[in-house]
């Protein structure tokens, strides 16, 4: 990947099933900029916890675990993947387990210093290489990358998000219904927003966009418009 068309971080973040990971991953190619989702590294040591037998709740043996664990992140938006060691997991984090286990790994205050300071090498690495990057998360634009000059928050209601979420599931083979999916969401929102380390919130200067009524080219277009207000691409 040579010097890509967008200058500096996109930080977009949001609850989830608004869109984030797909509106992300178009943006940057898009742009021609590296693409990082940073749920897919919390979710890569949730599945490290239960691989070892350890109690989600229990912080400490959790945060053992994350010193532990050596994640690889590929952020060609075309090619994501994640792996923990030489193992490709990008599949097994978006299973069952690891969606309800993820919430409490990810609110543990070790583990989430642990892995910003990861994102943080990343950002700096795709800055340094390309030239931009799309980062993807829930708190990208008040902790991550509070510097960066576009912060999107996406919303959407919690009936839409969770029909987005089931159609996905069924889509990759996973057995899925609303009614289950509505009530997890509904679940992490709570956790996500009320936790102590982090907690989901939009940034006091991010653009908030409501997906609710818009499709996937919609959301892209809505942000590349705001990418380029902000004079972040370059082109030629």
């Amino acid at each position: 990947m040579g010097q890509g068309q967008l200058r500096g971080v996109v930080a977009l973040d949001g609850p989830s099933g608004t869109g984030k990971s797909s509106v992300a991953r178009k943006l940057a190619s898009a742009l021609d900029a590296r693409y990082l989702d940073t749920g897919s590294m919390y979710r890569a040591v949730t599945l490290a916890v239960l691989r070892a037998g350890v109690d989600p709740d229990d912080a400490g043996k959790v945060t053992e675990i994350a010193l532990g664990a050596r994640l690889v992140v590929a952020t060609d938006p075309l090619r994501p993947g994640i792996f923990l060691g030489e193992d490709d997991v990008s599949g097994e984090i978006r299973g069952p387990e690891v969606t309800l286990a993820v919430s409490p790994v990810s609110a543990v205050p070790a583990v989430r210093e642990l892995l910003v300071g990861q994102q943080r090498a990343i950002i700096a690495d795709a800055l340094d290489s390309v030239g931009g990057i799309v980062v993807e998360g829930r708190d990208i634009g008040t902790v991550v990358a509070p510097d960066a000059p576009l912060k999107v928050y996406l919303t959407a209601s919690a009936d839409a998000r969770a029909q987005r979420r089931t159609r996905q599931d069924v889509a990759a083979g996973r057995t899925s219904t609303v009614d289950a999916v509505l009530a997890d969401v509904r679940r992490r929102d709570n956790y996500d927003s009320s936790r102590a380390a982090s907690p989901l919130r939009a940034a006091d200067d991010a653009v908030e966009v409501d997906t609710t009524s818009l499709d996937l080219a919609g959301t892209v277009g809505a942000v590349l418009e705001l990418v380029r207000q902000r004079g972040m691409r370059v082109t030629g």
